[in-house]
């Protein structure tokens, strides 16, 4: 091809790239909700707790804390963020132990009466308001006379006051200067949820920027801090650690490659020409997924992008194998074939996690696939007229020749391949530690210190356990209501003996309509009301009419209709019912928060008497769906081996070839098991995907040496090609191996340990017999 031919060919593959990612910038959207990463619910209960996990009312809280050397400037703080928040976007609430009064809006005042519990033991006859109006005189001679003062003339009976005192948690922390502290009275506690999920690291980024600025504006001193904890921060603490340590890993290994290319090909063009098929690839990769899902997960483009870097091996082979003499594009003609079974093979393995059942993965598919197919399509066609000619042969390399000589004197004791394997199966047959990590938590990069102070922070402020609830199920949102409701007198039992510090339910703050209709039933009309107040006031120092605005408030309250869900849009009440009365496709469902079970066997036998209510172990349910989705995995795994035992019968349609060629990656894959469970790791889903990798680059690794195995100056080329492969993917996962997370971490110890085992034992296994490793 002439230069100007190559130019054009450049210049029109440049191009394209450059479009695909104009397309890609276009219409890339990036999600963040890491449940996209958790298995596919199959029930009701596991939406709901897949729900509860990520947008429960527990998954949305913040506990804070303001601490400083002065505890009323602490308080002062406290008060004065709770003012800055109290319209702040991100939240639906935020409290710190001051009155409630805002609760209710004025446009549903009135609707107090049919709220409070008042009228179910009581009436507004004379006796009442008597003995009412004789207690707000004592008020008025206390300190809190400058609150109790506006409201009196309008609420006598300081039924909104019940009602916030009663809407307060069952268990608090103690009051100081008239908000929450910790029980050395040097915190002041507040806690708040948000709008956005638990699981949505970007919009709880912005919840805790948004606490950040109003605490540096209203904060009463410089030595004051402001403490923020619970699962949406530590989501964004997961976020920013997982970017910050991939950004400083992928520097280092980006580094790595260009060096190691440099020296294994001594040319800048041959560098930068390798990185074309690896731009297409992922570019493409992400165009598909663009295409398929429209969101494509962060997490997605972080492990993609590292699981299509086996491209990069691709015209690594086309390099190696290039020498004096030989048409670039003749070479790519003659390796094809194995590449090409090496590319099929690797997209056969990993479309088995498009029909896992969890949506992140079929991205992660998606991406995998359109990617590694771009790059051995450009690496076969458009690469090789490019490729400038070669001066150097790797088989010339006498190190290589060497090497090679060294390699193929070694025993050959096929035997013991097979006791290793036998071996590696007893390790897991027999070992007593589990073979899988169920628990999500293990996963965690959030520092151990951190998870043990947001306890603290949850036993001091009495906030609601995260692990168990009770799930009431039923046909309405009134049915729901009622269930809950009837749930107090048990509840009740189990606070007084001991066994429950306290519940929460959306009955106590929105009582059923029936129950409402009920105590307006028991509203007396306004003449009588008038009588009963006149007569009541003969005995007090306030003066007659006074109390007008209260005559008003309950008249309306007679003609009021029930408050239902629908009517708490846009007050602080829509967040609290709303959080715990759910409704999904048609289905209503109540949940019953708890603080402080000390006795999960007193619940087990509540829900066992109650008719619609059942215990939700939020931990035990979480490990039951990773389970059952883990073993939906391996099955799409197993038909993946057998897809890819087929695809490698038809590529070599020698029984011979294909066992020497399918046998180093199978013990590997057993090898690494066995090592992995010998240290007293647990599996994970990320291993799962890992040793998907190692699978891919060992067969690579085993079908070019199988290839080699009759040519000498082959063998050579190849062991060049396939040790600069096995290197610059060591360099990348043995980075992600020292990794301070989990996720990384499992990762990158699994394709470390995969690609060293699968180079070795590709090398003894499908080496070809010694007489064959000498010219002539």
């Amino acid at each position: 091809m002439s230069p100007a031919s190559k130019g054009l060919l450049l210049a029109a593959w440049i191009a394209a790239v450059a479009m695909l990612g104009w397309f890609v910038e276009r219409n890339l959207v990036v999600g963040t909700d890491l449940r996209l990463f958790m298995p596919s619910p199959r029930t009701a209960q596991e939406r709901l707790v897949l729900e509860e996990i990520g947008e429960g009312p527990g998954s949305r809280m913040l506990l804070l804390a303001v601490s400083g050397d002065d505890p009323q400037a602490v308080a002062e703080t406290s008060s004065a963020l709770v003012a800055a928040m109290h319209d702040v976007a991100e939240f639906r609430w935020i409290a710190n132990g001051d009155g409630d009064l805002d609760a209710i809006p004025d446009r549903l005042l009135a609707y107090r009466y049919l709220l409070s519990p008042t009228l179910d033991s009581a009436r507004f006859d004379t006796a009442f308001l008597q003995s009412q109006l004789q207690a707000r005189l004592q008020d008025l001679a206390s300190p809190a006379a400058g609150l109790l003062e506006q409201w009196l003339p309008r609420d006598p009976t300081l039924e909104l006051l019940k009602l916030a005192e009663s809407w307060q948690p069952a268990r608090q922390p103690q009051m100081l200067f008239d908000v929450w502290f910790d029980s050395a009275g040097r915190k002041a506690l507040l806690v708040a949820e948000t709008r956005a999920a638990g699981f949505d690291p970007q919009g709880q980024r912005g919840a805790i920027s948004a606490l950040e600025r109003g605490f540096a504006g209203v904060r009463t001193a410089p030595d004051l801090r402001l403490e923020v904890s619970g699962p949406g921060a530590f989501s964004v603490l997961m976020k920013e650690r997982t970017q910050g340590e991939a950004t400083r890993f992928g520097t280092l290994a980006t580094v790595g490659m260009v060096v190691l290319m440099l020296v294994a090909y001594r040319s800048v063009a041959v560098l930068l020409l390798g990185l074309l098929p690896l731009a297409s690839a992922g570019l493409a990769g992400l165009a598909a997924v663009s295409s398929a899902f429209g969101t494509v997960h962060g997490i997605t483009l972080a492990f993609g992008f590292t699981l299509i870097g086996v491209a990069q091996d691709y015209p690594i082979h086309l390099f190696s194998h290039q020498h004096r003499g030989l048409d670039p594009r003749a070479n790519a003609r003659a390796i094809w074939p194995t590449l090409a079974t090496g590319v099929a093979s690797t997209c056969v393995a990993y479309l088995a996690f498009l029909f896992s059942g969890v949506r992140g993965l079929a991205q992660l598919s998606v991406f995998t696939v359109a990617g590694l197919a771009v790059a051995g399509v450009t690496t076969r066609y458009l690469l090789p007229p490019l490729v400038p000619a070669r001066s150097r042969d790797a088989a010339e390399f006498a190190v290589l020749g060497r090497l090679w000589d060294r390699i193929a004197g070694l025993p050959r004791p096929l035997w013991l391949g097979v006791v290793v394997g036998l071996l590696c199966i007893g390790v897991l047959w027999l070992s007593p530690r589990p073979l899988w990590q169920d628990e999500l938590g293990g996963l965690t990069p959030v520092p151990r210190p951190l998870i043990e102070r947001d306890s603290e922070l949850r036993r001091e402020l009495g906030a609601p356990d995260l692990r168990y609830l009770l799930v009431i199920q039923g046909r309405s949102d009134q049915d729901v209501l009622a269930r809950a409701a009837a749930l107090d007198g048990p509840l009740g039992d189990l606070v007084s003996s001991g066994s429950l510090d306290g519940f929460d339910h959306a009955a106590r703050y929105l009582p059923t309509r029936e129950q409402q209709h009920r105590r307006q039933a028991a509203l007396p009309s306004r003449q009588e009301l008038q009588e009963s107040l006149d007569a009541a006031l003969r005995a007090t120092t306030f003066k007659p009419r006074v109390f007008e605005p209260f005559l008003d408030d309950v008249e309306q309250a007679r003609r009021l209709r029930p408050l239902g869900p629908e009517d708490l849009v846009g007050t602080p009440l829509e967040a609290r019912v709303g959080g715990l009365l759910l409704e999904r496709d048609g289905r209503w469902s109540g949940l019953v928060t708890l603080t402080g079970l000390r006795d999960p066997a007193a619940l087990v036998r509540l829900t066992a008497a109650t008719d619609g209510v059942t215990l939700l172990d939020l931990k035990q349910a979480s490990e039951d769906l990773v389970s059952h989705q883990r073993e939906r995995i391996l099955w799409c795994l197993a038909a993946s081996a057998v897809m890819l035992v087929l695809v490698v019968s038809f590529a070599l349609r020698d029984a011979g070839r294909v066992r020497r060629v399918l046998a180093p990656m199978a013990l590997t894959t057993l090898l690494v098991l066995g090592l992995l469970h010998a240290a007293g790791v647990s599996l994970n889903l990320f291993h799962l995907i890992a040793l998907v990798l190692a699978a891919g680059l060992g067969l690579d690794y085993a079908l070019f040496f199988e290839r080699a195995a009759d040519e000498p100056a082959e063998q050579r080329r190849t062991l060049h090609a396939v040790l600069v492969c096995a290197l610059s993917t060591l360099m990348v996962f043995a980075l992600l191996a020292a990794s301070s997370l989990p996720v990384l971490r499992s990762i990158g110890v699994t394709v470390t340990a995969g690609v060293v085992c699968n180079f070795m034992l590709a090398l003894l296994m499908t080496r070809p017999p010694r007489s064959l490793t000498h010219d002539g």
